[in-house]
């Protein structure tokens, strides 16, 4: 199925959870937020949230600082 993650269209599996998302993009280790058409998904329900065909996915990464 097709989705669209930060403005480009990405065909992933049909039961593609964002949980799997971030771990085939590489950025599992990364400290990210995440919004699936305009809702940000805790990342305590990232294993359970499943992504459906043209979801819009924005991730931006976390940059501390001090």
């Amino acid at each position: 199925m097709d989705i669209m993650i930060n403005g480009k269209t990405r065909d992933v599996p049909d039961s593609c959870t964002v949980s799997h998302l971030i771990n085939e993009l590489g950025l599992a280790d990364k400290r990210l937020a995440i919004e699936v058409n305009m809702e940000i998904v805790p990342r305590s329900t990232f294993e359970q949230h499943r992504l459906l065909s043209g979801d819009k996915v924005e991730i931006v990464g976390a940059i501390g600082g001090g």
